[in-house]
């Protein structure tokens, strides 16, 4: 049943959303946002939901691996497509799961203070880094910039992001 659109029960389309790479069966409304599906269908909190519009960037997601913004989005427009979110960000290993680079960097480099926008942060950068490890400082702060931070300033984020994208750069 991998990404399927089912049948429609009075207003809510059944439809199964890979996240993770688990799949969950949901009904929901064809208005119901991909970050509120993500978030009260699939129990998936660490998406987080700020101005709703697309501006914040707090929502952000990765859709078969490129970053989108998860209140722009339908959820029946992501069924029989990957998703990630910041709880599918941990690395699994022998011993279990451990941080991720980048959730690492945000922790040694003081990326985040009070942590409403960091997942959306973290699904960001891993999206870009993962499809261009030798991205450009430049370029990673016009990346970057598309994402709003009231409490940081920013240059920890930055700082954060530049050193997980070198140690991602040599795990490869």
């Amino acid at each position: 049943m991998n990404g399927e659109i089912g049948r429609k029960i009075g207003g809510e389309i059944e439809i199964t959303l890979t996240v993770n790479g688990r799949d969950y069966a949901v009904r929901v409304e064809p208005r119901r946002t991909l970050a509120d599906t993500l978030r009260d269908g699939c129990g998936l909190t660490g998406t987080h939901t700020g101005c709703e519009h697309g501006v914040c960037g707090s929502c952000t997601v990765l859709l078969d691996g490129e970053p989108v913004r998860a209140c722009l989005m339908f959820a029946v427009q992501a069924a029989g497509r990957e998703l990630r979110t910041v709880e599918g960000l941990a690395v699994k290993t022998n011993e279990g799961e451990k941080l991720h680079p980048l959730q690492q960097a945000f922790i040694d480099h003081h990326g985040l203070q009070c942590g409403f926008c960091t997942p959306g942060f973290l699904m960001l950068a891993a999206g870009t880094i993962e499809r261009n490890p030798d991205i450009s400082d430049d370029e990673l702060v016009e990346v970057l910039s598309s994402n709003l931070c009231r409490c940081t300033g920013y240059k920890n984020i930055l700082k954060a992001v530049r050193a997980a994208r070198e140690q991602m750069r040599e795990r490869r």
